[in-house]
């Protein structure tokens, strides 16, 4: 009788496997593939007045999809562009209302928990941004002050650890928009604007008035980018890797850093071998 018992629960647990698991059936059958993305976090993944999303990951993504196209053989498969905060759309992912996560979403132990993810797609440090005028220069000059960072983010956590370790007793403050981030530390309620280091630049570029804001030397965190998947579904995560693969292979990846990225100079030699070890052959 045990026996029978744990076959069927053995069988059961199996089928509802399966079941979440046809990410591909579900597009092929309804011809659509829904994409989260972050609308602010250039130059990986932002939008402007409800546009098409643009940037590093959205171009990377754009060759994951036609892949999972040919696969699915649906040519006109439509795109459903869902925009979201980090935590959005890693619920997303995670309650099936998206099926790729393309934005700046860094791979963690705790999120493999709740989803899987692709090949890493770039390497990043968490740091600080602060104003030029003021005698802030590193994260020791911050007790007493107001540091800003994206509620829910890898940043935070590293944050809070690195203020607990080097004992500084500054206040984090977390907001769910960049742009209220920006508007803190240019109004001078917050000291510092703690985040991924490229995308506090992409930040600074688009004020119009970037000179009055000055990366900090300190590094607060490193970040592994990936795009997020759902959990348990290796048949939509290998063709997600195999369009990352080819990108790598055939060069086509320095044409995207070069697009947006280039402006900051040339790939790390961290990047480039991430590159190499992730373009994996047929």
């Amino acid at each position: 009788m045990k026996k029978h018992i744990v076959a069927a629960i053995a069988a059961l647990a199996f089928a509802q496997a399966a079941v979440a698991a046809d990410t591909l059936g579900r597009i092929k059958a309804s011809k659509v593939v829904n994409v989260a993305f972050s609308a602010d976090s250039l130059p990986f993944s932002w939008s402007q007045d409800k546009d098409a999303p643009r940037g590093y990951t959205i171009d990377l993504c754009k060759r994951v999809i036609a892949q999972i196209s040919r696969t699915v053989g649906v040519p006109d498969l439509q795109v459903r562009w869902l925009a979201g905060t980090t935590p959005e759309r890693l619920q997303m992912i995670a309650n099936g209302k998206a099926d790729l996560d393309c934005a700046n979403t860094s791979q963690t132990l705790a999120r493999l928990a709740e989803v899987d993810f692709s090949a890493l797609i770039f390497l990043e440090t968490g740091g600080f941004l602060g104003r030029a005028d003021t005698n802030i220069h590193r994260l020791s000059d911050m007790t007493g002050k107001k540091i800003v960072v994206l509620k829910g983010t890898t940043t935070e956590k590293a944050l809070r650890d690195a203020l607990q370790k080097r004992l500084v007793n500054a206040e984090v403050v977390t907001v769910d928009k960049p742009a209220d981030g920006m508007a803190m530390l240019a109004s001078g309620d917050a000291t510092a604007f703690a985040g991924d280091t490229i995308k506090l630049v992409g930040l600074v570029v688009q004020e119009k008035d970037p000179a009055k804001y000055a990366l900090l030397p300190d590094q607060l965190s490193y970040e592994a980018y990936a795009i997020a998947l759902p959990r348990n579904d290796s048949a939509l995560r290998l063709e997600v890797n195999r369009a990352l693969s080819q990108v790598y292979r055939s060069g086509d990846i320095g044409t995207i850093y070069g697009q947006w990225l280039g402006p900051l100079g040339k790939p790390t030699d961290l990047l480039t071998a991430m590159y190499l070890l992730y373009a994996i052959p047929e």
